[in-house]
């Protein structure tokens, strides 16, 4: 005997962006415009990436050095930032001096994964991009 089981395949399609972005209130719309707009400045991501390739807690200091071109200012600003996205934690041990650690946090990692694909299709799309700012050089 040959038995056969109906299989039934259910794909979901894709939300397109008018309905997702029509699905928001204006609230979270200006929120989420809001965090996008502080995470793609200059500095946060390079930030992120720096603590995800440590994988253990890093000082200030630790951080200074490896976010090439930061200065002690903008790096400060960049924590208290992600600290307060919930991106980053930091942990202050009573000590003297004081020492003060910066850690990824959950969210932070999974910002990172979230952009990856973003950053590769930006890096693919180098030369068509270049390609336009030629063209529109030469005109």
């Amino acid at each position: 005997m040959i038995y056969t089981h109906l299989m039934v395949t259910i794909v979901e399609r894709p939300q397109e962006p008018s309905e997702f972005c029509a699905s928001m209130s204006e609230a979270e719309d200006n929120r989420a415009r809001e965090l996008l707009e502080r995470v793609s400045a200059k500095w946060p991501l390079g930030v992120l990436q720096v603590l995800a390739e440590a994988g253990a807690p890093l000082r200030f200091s630790r951080l200074m050095e490896r976010v090439d071109g930061i200065s002690q200012k903008m790096l400060t600003q960049t924590l208290r930032m992600l600290e307060a996205d919930r991106l980053v934690t930091r942990t202050l041990y009573p000590q003297v001096p004081p020492r003060v650690d910066y850690e990824l946090t959950p969210l932070g990692r999974e910002l990172l994964l979230q952009i990856l694909p973003f950053w590769r299709w930006i890096v693919q799309n180098l030369p068509a991009f270049d390609a336009d700012e030629t063209t529109k050089a030469a005109e």
